[in-house]
């Protein structure tokens, strides 16, 4: 499934000229496996955490590009996919249900000297940002938060074509 929400970031400060990599990747937040308490509506910690799915990265499918280029406009991710099929084979992002992640957003200069391995540590910048922590689910475990999905998600169209309009 495609990310829900989509992330989207405004870069500036790059180079113009330059070439630039930007991919994604997400890291467990904790060693703990979640389960969702309906009577309080609140998520609470039920395990130790499941073995860490094979790490992998998404690369933006315009990378890479120009700095000039991702500066003129949001960058979207919209077409990064999360799984949770460990036997995936099509590159998506495996993550294990029930478990909080941190997406982390990854900026790399594309060196052209003959010996950019030297100089490897200075040309990527990491970036988290803690409002997009997120607990991975098969299933929303709130009603409202599915409703919220099919009126908002481009992409659950086909939940919304049997209702009449509000």
């Amino acid at each position: 499934r495609r990310m829900f929400p989509t992330f989207q970031v405004k870069l500036s400060g790059l180079d113009p000229l330059a070439d630039y990599v930007l991919l994604m990747d997400f890291v467990p937040l904790d060693d703990k496996r979640y389960r969702y308490a309906f009577h309080s509506s609140s998520w609470l910690a039920a395990g130790r955490a499941d073995p860490a799915a094979p790490g992998r990265v998404h690369f933006h499918p315009d990378s890479p590009a120009k700095g000039a280029q991702w500066m003129r406009q949001i960058v979207s991710f919209d077409k990064l996919k999360l799984t949770n099929n460990l036997l995936d084979d099509n590159g998506h992002i495996i993550l294990n249900s029930m478990h909080r992640y941190q997406p982390r957003f990854h900026v790399v200069l594309v060196d052209p000297r003959r010996d950019s391995e030297r100089f490897a540590h200075q040309n990527f910048k990491s970036f988290s940002f803690p409002e997009t922590q997120f607990m991975a689910v098969t299933a929303y475990q709130n009603h409202r938060i599915t409703q919220l999905k099919i009126a908002s998600n481009p992409f659950a169209k086909g939940f919304r074509d049997g209702e009449p309009e509000p």
